[in-house]
């Protein structure tokens, strides 16, 4: 096992946290207890990268010591094209949070949007507004079993080709837009997968409203959350979860 001063030896499992501003984030720190705390001979490392240098990083990583990487969430698409093997969900959403060595290979998987599900149904959320499209509303709607979903995005011709390929059926339509008032007053929870550069059709928002920024990407939810005095969770806010998470996928291999 890690002694107290995390000290590594040759056995040690080195697993790496990879975002433009890892340091910052608590993730190494609190996945680092937690591998203290169950005895096991392994470290999380935050590793600073820039978007230029992502893709040479994650392309040697084949080669090197580290056994995997957790991936922050402006990294999310990139890692696809760089991956060998891909699980299921990675191909259906075209994003991936967590990868495995497995030889100079690289495997890939989605891991954060289970946490996410966990916590709707924490709150006992069932009635669920989606504003967008990308790779993370792919990921919730293919986990989505058992709750009410309703999908809003600007241009309804995107959003009705999104539905036909993630298979919704009679799925509930909306469109959202500059010159409109939205009110979500209504929804247990809002989960903004958009990119929209602000959110001001909103009139008033859910009991709870969810994205998957970090602290150091902007949030237009968090800006409208804080305008309307309403409760915004994002990234940084479930980090326990997601440390957890991650913890037992790292130990599923």
């Amino acid at each position: 096992m890690m002694n107290n001063e995390n000290q590594i030896s040759k056995e040690t499992k080195l697993f790496g946290f990879i975002g433009e501003h890892a340091g910052t984030s608590k993730f190494s720190a609190i996945s680092n207890k937690i591998f203290k705390e169950n005895s096991d001979d392994m470290m999380m490392i935050p590793m600073n990268i820039r978007e230029d240098d992502f893709f040479f990083t994650l392309s040697n990583m084949k080669k090197s010591h580290v056994n995997g990487a957790v991936i922050s969430n402006e990294y999310v698409k990139q890692t696809v094209e760089i991956l060998d093997k891909q699980s299921e969900m990675v191909k259906r959403t075209g994003m991936c949070d967590v990868v495995f060595k497995d030889g100079e290979l690289l495997k890939g998987d989605v891991f954060s949007t289970r946490v996410l599900l966990e916590k709707l149904k924490d709150i006992r959320a069932t009635k669920i507004a989606i504003i967008g499209i990308n790779p993370h509303a792919k990921a919730f709607s293919l986990m989505a079993c058992g709750f009410n979903v309703s999908y809003f995005y600007d241009n309804l011709e995107e959003l009705m080709s999104f539905c036909q390929e993630m298979e919704l059926s009679d799925a509930d339509v909306n469109r959202i837009a500059h010159d409109m008032e939205v009110d979500f007053s209504k929804f247990d929870a809002v989960l903004d997968f958009s990119d929209l550069a602000n959110l001001d059709m909103i009139t008033a928002l859910a009991p709870y409203n969810f994205d998957m920024k970090n602290s150091k990407e902007y949030s237009s939810l968090k800006t409208k959350a804080n305008q309307l005095s309403s409760t915004y969770i994002g990234y940084d806010d479930m980090i326990d979860e997601l440390t957890n998470q991650a913890y037992r996928m790292i130990k599923k291999g």
